[in-house]
């Protein structure tokens, strides 16, 4: 689905990465960091895809709900454990949306 985003301006997270392979419980992960993400104040919306390399994209009202949600214990647990087991690799890019428009 493609996120319902407010009119501009706001920020996006983009969490791009390559996983290890196999689950390890990184799939229930991560169905628990968008729920728990959706109830974060700022928050805006998620899209997400993966082949090769996945591409996660949080959109927030601003910088402190993205520094709110990076430090949720929870979320500091996912975290740790994509470091470990999960990822061979990721990068997170942050970025303020000035326009957006839609067909």
């Amino acid at each position: 689905m493609i996120a319902n985003t407010p009119a501009a301006p706001y920020y996006a997270v983009i969490f791009t990465s390559v996983r290890t392979d196999g689950d390890d419980g990184y799939n229930s992960m991560s169905d628990e960091m968008v729920e728990l993400a959706e109830q974060e104040d700022g928050f805006l919306g998620i899209e997400s895809a993966r082949n090769e390399i996945g591409i996660t994209v949080s959109y927030w009202q601003n910088l402190d709900a993205i520094k709110k949600w990076k430090a949720n214990t929870r979320h500091l647990l996912a975290q740790k454990f994509g470091r470990e087991k999960w990822y061979e690799k990721y990068k997170v890019r942050i970025c303020i949306i000035e326009r957006d428009y839609e067909f």
